[in-house]
């Protein structure tokens, strides 16, 4: 197999453009006092250009890695997955040909630094592991094409240095962390590159194009996926990192061209406090090697700015909550060949070589401090066992267990012990039973993971957040949770999770019912509506037998349906186990409360949901909503751009979804007369964040907004950006009150919920209290920073708003339901907008 891409990937790296050579050599690049074997083969033997000429595309690159796995006994190469657009995850080893032959000895040995008994260890031997990382932004490309120089260093570098490091190290070596947004990087710069390189940072070839190169396929950044771990890219990473352990994972990114380079440590206040204080001393300690890399070559750089290690999502911060340390990379981006910046025009091949010496001052760092970090590593997890209680966490949905066993499911991917419940329980009059909900023993290696997870954090030494202050998984899954239960409640160890089953009907000549907890009852009712079997909504509570059904239980008549019974049923049947939604049978409409003939239950139609996209929506929330609805949901959606949207014909939709605006400013008058006209005929129009003073100005809907009037009183010009970052909510969790019995809240057991909310919007609430099916409560704030004055403003307003206009509705959200694929909690709200827009 080898040989054959080896063969292949000298045929398929013909240059694809005609080009003049470039005084650009190899030299620029390499350190002067190295020699390298002749017989592995050079970038430019394969891509028949000098890295920095062109933008190396994924293709190119992963060619290259094998070849080099082929001709270098040093490396060795694996393909761990695929991206959503099915390009590979490679990953190569790079080691001393006699490490290979013992890796897996060695990998034990080095896992068994975080293990109970680690104390014994002889590491004074003990290879350095280190996990080396490029481009998870796909348009900061000088990271991916550093790393083809870095690969072929390490695997043609000759003389006694490159011996013993590779020796005493083993190089986890991911070229590419982001494929696909790379592979359309790479398009642009190179389909907008002329004969003669014009530096103009007007020229095209520095603007991409919407939603540019950034993000994955979906237009996620996949650089705060780390612990949600919701992507394929992701789970490949997280695999490899929880194999191995690294000692050190390195993170290579850009930043805005007139900036010079940054390297870790970040600001020291802004470090999360369950990361230990030595951590970041040996991150400074690190960071001199690259300082003295840095001045050697007569690069600018800086450290302790800008940047943090609070997010434990990030790849530079991951690692710190694991006995690892985690560190970033930030270099001035050319976004092209050349471009004009305050330090003069800045060069592709320069951003480049400022990433390949900073791959190598890693590993001299490695090479110098191997027995600190190995030293380092192993105490984090003796400290860790040391620190963790008795008892256990525990977590569950006894009314919607896929929710739960999603969570359990990221759990098991961060190597974190489960144990199934032995039988049920309550516990401050939350339910937790066998089958729906997990224990997590707080004695284990991951104790300190776990607690980032879970904890609830209200306090911060800082007001400023480079990401999100507060994530806490139990809340983002609206799960009944608690963080002190005994042990006595745990049964088995769960080696294997397997997802919840849905019951299966009886057979059924009246009618079927299913109830709208599970988290994917949606998708079970899209595709109920789309087999043309009629359906409708409870919109009021009832009981059959001992049963109770919540509102928006769903109703599916047995009898003058397209299909016949037995097709019903077995139709029904195979819905059930596909979705793991429950489907019961009545065999009479005698029910208690509402009977199943009542007004009360609402006729449901198809949805043909349509989402604006385009120069000028924000990209990310776009891209979470085209994911929930096409990965979670199994639903079509079309994604209709705006450059295109004066010709759309909007009349065949039910739905359309208006994501957040950059600058508020997308729509114009054009576009809210279209979409007004298309409400008013019956349309649901569903807006996002800044949508809601866009609606308001457009008349779609009356919004009364509450102001944060502060004064930036007794602060100076130096502490200005400071003062104004703390008036914004980075990302927070509130509570919210729910009225159950409005559709917006259908599927919901609780009448409070946690909301994620990363936006200044506050709006009064409505004098008429059922307008208000979600309102901030007295006290809201569970996790995260907020300031006095916003926190002030925030109680008694209300998140969501609808309007009705003509036939049709108008809802807002304030804030983001369907953050990052993982607030799984408020996924049904969109839903709810969605399917039952039209009962409300």
């Amino acid at each position: 197999m080898k040989s054959l891409l080896f063969a292949l990937g000298f045929l398929l790296s013909l240059p694809a453009f005609a080009q003049e050579e470039l005084e650009l050599d190899l030299s620029y690049y390499l350190p002067q006092d190295v020699t390298y074997n002749k017989n592995i083969p050079t970038p430019q033997d394969v891509l028949d250009y000098i890295p920095g000429e062109w933008h190396a595309s994924h293709d190119q690159i992963l060619i290259y890695m094998y070849i080099l796995a082929e001709a270098s006994p040093r490396i060795s190469i694996e393909n761990r997955g695929f991206t959503y657009e099915k390009r590979p995850l490679v990953l190569l080893t790079i080691t001393a040909e006699e490490n290979h032959e013992n890796l897996e000895q060695i990998r034990e040995q080095h896992l068994s630094l975080t293990k109970a008994g680690s104390e014994n260890l002889d590491i004074s031997q003990m290879p350095i592991v280190v996990n080396q990382g490029f481009s998870i932004h796909g348009n900061e490309a000088s990271g991916a094409n550093a790393a083809i120089l870095a690969a072929y260093h390490l695997a043609a570098a000759e003389g006694p240095e490159i011996e013993e490091l590779l020796d005493n190290t083993i190089i986890l070596f991911d070229p590419v962390f982001n494929p696909d947004g790379l592979q359309r990087f790479a398009n642009w710069a190179n389909i907008h590159k002329s004969e003669n390189i014009n530096p103009d940072p007007q020229d095209r070839e520095y603007d991409e194009v919407w939603p540019g190169g950034r993000t994955n396929h979906y237009w996620f950044d996949m650089n705060r996926d780390w612990l949600p771990v919701q992507l394929p890219e992701s789970r490949a990473r997280i695999k490899t990192f929880h194999k191995w352990y690294p000692n050190i994972l390195t993170d290579h990114h850009e930043m805005g061209s007139n900036s010079s380079f940054f390297f870790q440590p970040g600001i020291p206040s802004r470090t999360h406090p369950l990361t230990p204080a030595l951590n970041q001393e040996l991150t400074k300690e690190i960071g001199t090697y690259h300082a003295a890399a840095f001045d050697d070559i007569g690069s600018l750089y800086y450290t302790e700015e800008n940047y943090d290690d609070f997010y434990y999502g990030k790849g530079s911060t991951f690692p710190d909550i694991q006995g690892s340390i985690g560190i970033l990379f930030e270099q001035g981006s050319s976004r092209g060949h050349a471009q004009e910046t305050d330090n003069g025009i800045l060069t592709f091949p320069f951003t480049i070589k400022n990433q390949f010496t900073a791959a190598l001052s890693t590993l001299e760092a490695a090479k110098k401090m191997r027995v600190k970090l190995l030293d380092y590593q192993r105490n984090f997890y003796q400290n860790a066992r040391k620190e963790a209680g008795k008892g256990a966490y525990v977590f569950g949905n006894s009314k919607d267990a896929t929710s739960a066993y999603k969570l359990a499911e990221i759990l098991q991917r961060h190597q974190v012990e489960l144990h199934e419940v032995k039988e049920k329980f309550s516990l401050n009059g939350e339910t937790f039973e066998p089958g729906s909900s997990y224990l997590v023993p707080k004695q284990q290696r991951q104790h300190r993971l776990v607690e980032a997870m879970f904890e609830r954090r209200t306090e911060f030494q800082d007001s400023l957040f480079y990401d999100i202050s507060a994530w806490s998984f139990p809340l983002a899954f609206n799960l009944d949770f608690s963080s002190d239960v005994a042990m006595k409640y745990a049964g088995e160890p769960i080696d294997s999770l397997t997802k919840p089953t849905g019951s299966a009907p009886e057979k059924s000549g009246y009618a079927y019912l299913m109830e709208w907890h599970a988290f994917e009852a949606p998708k079970a009712l899209n595709k109920i509506l789309n087999k043309g079997l009629r359906a409708k909504v409870a919109m009021q509570q009832f009981n059959l037998g001992n049963r109770n059904y919540d509102y928006g239980t769903i109703m599916i008549p047995a009898q003058n349906q397209k299909m016949n019974a037995d097709e019903i049923y077995n139709f029904l049947k195979q819905l059930s186990k596909d979705t793991h939604v429950e489907i019961s049978a009545a065999d009479t409409g005698l029910t208690g409360g509402v009977n199943l003939g009542s007004n009360e239950f609402r006729a449901l139609e198809p949805q043909e949901v349509a989402l604006i996209v385009g120069n000028g929506i924000t990209p990310y929330d776009a891209g979470e909503i085209w994911h929930l609805f096409d990965q979670q949901y199994d639903m079509k959606i079309t994604k209709l751009d705006l450059s295109n949207f004066s010709g759309a014909d909007l009349s065949r939709y039910t739905d359309i979804i208006l994501p957040n605006q950059w600058g508020g400013k997308a729509l114009g008058e054009g576009e809210a007369k279209k979409l007004k006209e298309w409400v008013h005929d019956g349309g649901t129009l569903i807006g996002y964040k800044n949508a809601a003073s866009w609606l308001d100005k457009n008349e779609f809907m009356e919004i009364e907004f509450k102001e944060n009037e502060v004064q930036a009183k007794n602060v100076t010009f130096e502490q200005r950006q400071d003062f104004r970052g703390a008036q914004g909510i980075g990302g927070a969790i509130f509570e919210a009150k729910q009225d159950r019995s409005h559709p917006i809240n259908f599927g919901y057991k609780n009448n409070k919920i946690p909301l994620f909310r990363d936006t200044t919007i506050f709006i009064e609430a409505d004098s008429t209290s059922y307008k208000n099916p979600l309102q901030y409560t007295e006290k809201p704030l569970l996790s995260g920073y907020i300031s006095e004055e916003n926190l002030e403003l925030l109680p008694g307003t209300v998140p969501f708003k609808h309007n009705s206009m003509g036939r049709g509705n108008v809802i807002l959200f304030t804030d983001n339901t369907n953050f990052r694929a993982f607030w799984y909690g408020t996924n049904k709200l969109l839903m709810n907008a969605v399917f039952f827009g039209e009962e409300m």
